[in-house]
Order: C-alpha cells, then structure tokens, then sequence
C-alpha cells in the first residue's frame, strides 16, 4: 500500500514525534522513508549584520547548513536503530510548495506530519499542515 513514505522532520518535538511514527510505519511496511526539510531563511535582523561586516552572512549560512547536517544526521541514526535506511533532504523555498513539488517528484505514497497544537479553530487554517494536507499529491497522517 505504502512503499514511499516522507516525513516533514525539523527540531521541533512534534516532527520528532512525526519520524518516530514514520520509522516505525516504514519498518512495518518495509518502504522507503525520506526525511524533508526547508531550508528556512534567515531572521531579517540579520541583514544588519551583513551590512556591519558582509562575511557574516557566510559564518551565519554555514553554521545554520552545519546544524541541519546534525538535525539529519541523528535523524538517520534513530531510523538505523530500527533497522530503516533514511534518505534526507534539505529543501528550499515556501514550505507548501517545496514538500508538494518533492512528494510529486519522488512519487510519495504517504506524507507524515507532526500535529502541533493551535489555541483556535481559525489558526488552524492557516497552518502549514492544513496547507500541506490540502495540496499534497498522497495520503497524510498527523501525528500527535
């Protein structure tokens, strides 16, 4: 049924909850799991610096790449635990955007997602998860 699983992954508790599941489903199912995410962009503050000195700009963008590398790293090696291999990508551009374009290019099955909680029904429409849920190409499960 699923052979292609993606999961949205960043530091936040609930995506780590979402590759928790994702690895687990994956073992069962034994399909292929990929781990996304974006590529956020710098705080606008950050500009000031740039402007007072232009090589931070580089020290800031590599040492935000080196904490990405570390976030898919020890992502890999929670699948590993479990016996699954996963393959991770750093995406850039609008978060809706880029993980439908990438569940469309790899022929996704499923796309795991971690549930975060929302105060009002109203924000809860305007979350990136309804949005990806709304335009993903496959199935969705959220994950609490």
């Amino acid at each position: 049924m699923f052979k292609r699983i993606a999961v949205a992954h960043s530091e936040s508790p609930e995506a780590g909850r979402a590759l928790t599941s994702a690895v687990h489903l994956a073992k069962t199912l034994g399909a292929e799991l990929r781990a996304v995410t974006i590529f956020q962009a710098p705080p606008a503050y950050t500009a000031y610096a740039d402007a007072a000195n232009p090589s931070l700009k580089l020290i800031i963008n590599s040492d935000r790449t080196q904490a990405y590398e570390r976030l898919h790293s020890q992502a890999r090696e929670t699948a590993l635990r479990e016996g699954v291999e996963l393959e991770t990508h750093l995406l850039e551009g609008e978060e809706v955007d880029a993980i439908v374009h990438f569940l469309a290019h790899h022929k996704t099955d499923l796309l795991v997602i971690g549930l975060h909680h929302h105060q009002s029904h109203i924000s809860r429409l305007w979350s990136t998860v309804y949005a990806l849920a709304q335009d993903a190409p496959c199935s969705v499960l959220g994950v609490h």
